[in-house]
Formats: structure tokens, sequence, C-alpha cells
């Protein structure tokens, strides 16, 4: 497999002059905006915006909307990619996902977190949840369990009614990340 180096620079640029994806489909509710403040005001930027180049010379978020957002004056780390709009719109729907399928090894992150500590009661939460997590069986990434062989009607409909939006978007990430179609209503 050839795999390209896409990055073309690293650039500094004030936050407001980021165009916004307009594809971007990304919410962001309150908590994530708290526990981001509160890592920013503790250690500052240690990652690079994601972006690309437009004609014009302008620069179009990929990755980093929030952190744009957030401190719109400051100038950013922006990796600059040598991607065109297709390329661009395929990252914008894979990197978040990409990074929601990783597993975790609960004994290395209750070792981690006990050595964590923060300012931001935000952040504190964040790692309070990450332990509340149900654990998956320690051999669930080497021996998954096979689900019963069942006749499954060709559409299906299933809803499921969630405690609150971060818990709604956690589920629609998980099943459109396994190839499931799901459509988000608000009763």
């Amino acid at each position: 497999m050839k795999i390209r180096d896409r990055i073309k620079e690293l650039r500094r640029v004030r936050a407001d002059q980021l165009r916004p994806h307009p594809k971007n489909w990304r919410t962001h509710p309150d908590a994530q905006r708290d526990a981001l403040k509160g890592v920013l005001a503790e250690i500052g930027y240690a990652d690079a915006l994601i972006a690309r180049e437009l004609p014009d010379g302008s620069l179009e978020l990929i990755d980093g909307h929030l952190r744009a957002e957030t401190t719109p004056d400051m100038e950013l780390p922006v990796l600059v990619l040598d991607v065109n709009e297709d390329e661009a719109a395929k990252l914008l729907a894979l990197l978040d996902p990409l990074a929601g399928l990783a597993g975790t090894d609960r004994d290395v992150l209750t070792d981690l977190l006990a050595e964590v500590e923060t300012e931001s009661e935000a952040g504190r939460t964040v790692l309070d949840q990450m332990l509340a997590e149900p654990a998956l069986p320690p051999d669930a990434e080497t021996d998954p369990i096979e689900p019963p062989e069942v006749e499954v009607p060709e559409a299906f409909q299933v809803v499921i009614e969630c405690r609150d939006e971060d818990q709604q978007k956690e589920l629609f990430d998980r099943f459109t990340a396994e190839g499931l179609k799901c459509r988000l209503l608000t009763l």
C-alpha cells in the first residue's frame, strides 16, 4: 500500500480567518465547550487544526471547528492539507468516527486517570465519565461473541429514547460507523 503525505505546511492563522466547512456535521454541547475551555486554560494549544486551501487562498476547516470558535482572536496552528473538495469531505466524515472506534484498556486508563488532576470542573466530569462507561469483556476484540442467526427483515425501525443530546450523538456515531442508516429525531 502506498500512503501519501498530504500535509503541505503548518501555518499559524487567526481563528476568525478560517472558514468553517459548510458540511460540518458535528455539534458541540455546552459540556464539551466547557471541557475544552478548561483544557485550553490549563494546557493551551497542543494540537493543530486541519484545513485545506481554497482557490482564493483562504483556508476551509476540516477539523477543529470548536477550537476555532472558542478562541477566535488567537493565531492557531493549522495543518494545511493538499486535498480536493471530495477528499476534504471524506476526512470531515471519517476523522472523528475513526477515533471513536478505538478500544479502551480499562486498567491502563484507571492508572492514567489516577495521575491526572484538573482544575476544570467540566474536565473532571469528562474524566469521571470515562471510568463510568461499561467495560467490554477482556477478550472482546480477539474473540467476539457471534450473534445468533435470525431472519432480519429488509428494513425495520427502532426508536431509542436518550437521556440527552450527548448520548443521542454517541449512539448515532456508533450506529453509522457500523454502516447502519440512522436519523436523529427530537420529540
